[in-house]
């Protein structure tokens, strides 16, 4: 019985996995995709999209997010939830470990994406979803009639914290040093900064999460050098994102100073075979109309490779 070998396997099902596997799957090339979390990504919890083209009042992006997913397998793409845990070159072929169990694949694409960034305070761990969060579309509607705190001062955490005045009666932004969002969000921002929706704390670097038998309270903040306690009923934090790369350690895969993976122009690692694209790749932009972009690349580029190995 001849040993199984798919023709490509990608890690992660976010925008820039799912647009590949279009491509690669109307090639009748056997592809399957491997997500351990939620099919889209990071796209599918966020609440609304307005800069990916061909929306013109914008799109949920668990809508976005549903439609990819069912183009992908319209084309005979296979989805299957699994952990990666290691990846390998062997001879021509890449081995991936999917769940302790052994995957043979002619070519495989990382499209792993990022997480969320943590803060490393006091409390931040110890109260995670019970009290602090990370996705404003999944727990904001927790806190219907609350007092919130937003930890951020970048795209994200000031379009959540925009987002979360639909439940909270009141919104403090905590910024470690100032506003770093496009002009666009902070003329938005203003406007309900004027309506005493938000309140911005430029300059205060978040020290700790207080709770008080088990139920968070406040956030303990520097202002000009001083301890000052915001009130708050719950904490959504938006500072950063790093890259799902731990899986590759030992791989031999080349990686940036933050742990992003590194490519040629053409999406490919300096392993034979093995390509990434997305949030995952160093130099990325983190748009998920980029991430797109760079999986049709791929998905080409891949193709090219299939076909040396047939020569």
């Amino acid at each position: 019985m001849s040993e199984n070998i798919k023709d490509v396997v990608m890690i992660g099902g976010g925008p820039s996995a799912l647009t590949a596997a279009i491509y690669t799957s109307r090639e009748d090339l056997d592809t399957t995709i491997y997500e351990k979390a939620v099919v889209g990504g990071i796209t599918a919890v966020i609440d609304k999209i307005d800069n990916y083209p061909g929306f013109a009042d914008g799109i949920e992006g668990s809508v976005l997010a549903e439609q990819m997913e069912k183009q992908a397998k319209r084309f005979g793409t296979k989805i299957e939830f699994g952990d990666v845990s290691a990846i390998r070159k062997d001879g021509d072929l890449v081995v991936v470990t999917v769940d302790e169990t052994e995957i043979k694949a002619k070519a495989v694409l990382i499209a792993t994406g990022s997480s969320n960034s943590k803060l490393g305070v006091p409390g931040e761990l110890e109260y995670y979803g019970r009290g602090v969060h990370y996705c404003a579309t999944c727990d904001g509607a927790f806190y219907r009639g609350k007092r919130l705190v937003v930890v951020g001062g970048g795209n994200s955490a000031v379009q959540e914290a925009i987002y979360l005045t639909r439940f909270a009666t009141h919104i403090d932004l905590v910024v470690r040093s100032t506003i770093k969002a496009s002009e666009v969000l902070q003329n938005e921002l203003k406007k309900f900064v004027k309506d005493d929706k938000i309140t911005v704390h430029l300059g205060s670097p978040t020290e700790e999460i207080v709770a008080v038998n088990g139920h968070v309270t406040s956030v303990r903040v520097t202002q000009c050098e001083k301890s000052v306690d915001i009130e708050t009923d719950g904490v959504f934090v938006f500072v950063g994102l790093k890259p799902n790369t731990d899986f590759l350690s030992g791989s031999g895969i080349e990686l940036d100073e933050q742990g992003f993976i590194k490519t040629d122009l053409k999406l490919q690692t300096n392993i034979l075979g093995i390509f990434a694209s997305g949030d995952v790749r160093s130099g990325a932009t983190m748009q998920i109309a980029s991430a797109v972009g760079e999986g049709a690349t791929v998905a080409d580029t891949i193709d090219e490779y299939l076909h040396t190995l047939k020569k």
